[in-house]
């Protein structure tokens, strides 16, 4: 399944996830990346995620989330929904509540932050706007 806008594509290869895509996605990349940024968003089943992390950061395992900055105006983040649901009981989160937090913290990579209080900060502000 995959949803386009403008400058936004969310694609679903991941199993029994559809409802996820429903989510305020176009929204939170709006207000954190600005609309001129084009971002594709993918839904990936564990080992799809797990290539993914072996192949461009040489970890084994399958992780929740992964970006990768095209260029300036341009990225990509993939989110496994399977571990993001096992992450989201660990943190106190509901599961859709964790795959946006997920993703606002994609984004606020993708426009160069590292983790820090500063991407915290920026993250936060995200957050509280739409209430995650």
């Amino acid at each position: 399944m995959q949803t386009t806008s403008e400058n936004f594509t969310i694609t679903n290869k991941s199993r029994g996830s559809s409802a996820i895509t429903e989510l305020p996605f176009a929204e939170i990349k709006i207000a954190a990346l600005g609309n001129k940024y084009e971002l594709s968003l993918v839904f990936v089943d564990g080992p799809e995620m797990k290539k993914l992390n072996r192949n461009y950061r040489e970890k084994d395992y399958a992780t929740d989330i992964l970006s990768f900055p095209i260029d300036e105006l341009s990225g990509e983040i993939f989110i496994c929904p399977s571990i993001a649901r096992k992450k989201a009981t660990e943190f106190g989160r509901s599961f859709t509540n964790y795959v946006q937090f997920l993703f606002i913290h994609g984004c606020t990579h993708l426009i160069g932050f590292e983790h820090s209080s500063k991407m915290e900060s920026e993250e936060q502000k995200i957050r509280a706007r739409f209430a995650i």
